[in-house]
């Protein structure tokens, strides 16, 4: 069995470890982490993308169990969230599947530049929190779930960064969107299924290894980091995403 095991699959194990550990304590970059991880790799990005999805059922169920247990969930959002999102995610997996969707990110991109540089800010003044979930919670979704499903990663970059930015508790804000990913994930997995077959198991179990493994600290991590510092985080993260996706996009890297 042992000569199954090749670098490359140890290697995604790897990823899918640091990756998890990064999404469920800053409720983004598995996706981007990964799907960048399968590109290099030379995988055409619509497979890619559905290996990416199919092993985020799992990896993402397990980081929900762990937000819920530590109480990191506000279920008034994720019932927003979910329901929106999974329409976006059916949408984007389809025109992947289909279509060129690619040519929104960087505007996408700069978004998120923007929205990072937001954050940073509001951390430092330490502003109040909000109770109760702002009334555009569910458009949000619905972009963030197609923009994750077309392009590989995005439901946590748009969806917590907006959250955040909106002035939601950095902890209950990262629990609902890493909740609410795994429905969004399960919908674009699925149509992928019936768009382009089943993905190549090796590369999903290896992901699904090294991202179950991790999942579980995530909860924890939220639960015991500061809102402030966990805002500045957050913002940190979201403009390095952004500055990687817009050097993607101009052929930089």
């Amino acid at each position: 069995m042992f000569e199954f095991i090749t670098p490359e699959l140890l290697a995604l194990v790897g990823i899918g470890f640091a990756a998890q550990l990064i999404d469920g304590a800053l409720g983004m970059a598995f996706g981007v982490v990964s799907m960048s991880a399968m590109l290099m790799l030379g995988m055409p990005p619509a497979q890619a993308s559905a290996v990416v999805h199919t092993a985020e059922i799992f990896t993402t169920g397990a980081s929900a169990a762990s937000h819920i247990y530590h109480r990191n969930v506000d279920w008034r959002l994720v019932t927003r969230l979910g329901i929106a999102g999974v329409a976006g995610a059916v949408l984007g997996a389809w025109i992947v599947s289909n279509l060129d969707g690619g040519a929104v990110r960087p505007f996408v991109s700069l978004y998120l530049c923007a929205i990072g540089v937001f954050i940073l800010f509001k951390a430092m003044r330490n502003p109040p929190l909000r109770d109760a979930p702002a009334p555009w919670v569910a458009p949000v979704g619905f972009v963030a779930g197609f923009l994750d499903a077309s392009g590989g990663g995005g439901w946590g970059p748009v969806a917590t960064s907006a959250l955040v930015g909106s002035g939601h508790a950095p902890r209950t804000a990262v629990g609902s969107v890493n909740t609410t990913e795994f429905f969004v994930t399960s919908a674009a997995a699925t149509t992928f299924f019936v768009e382009l077959g089943a993905s190549p198991l090796p590369s999903v179990a290896a992901l699904v290894a090294g991202g179950v493994i991790a999942a579980p600290f995530g909860g924890w991590l939220v639960k015991h980091i500061s809102p402030r510092a966990l805002m500045i985080m957050i913002g940190a993260l979201i403009l390095a995403l952004a500055a990687w996706q817009l050097a993607r996009s101009f052929k930089l890297l």
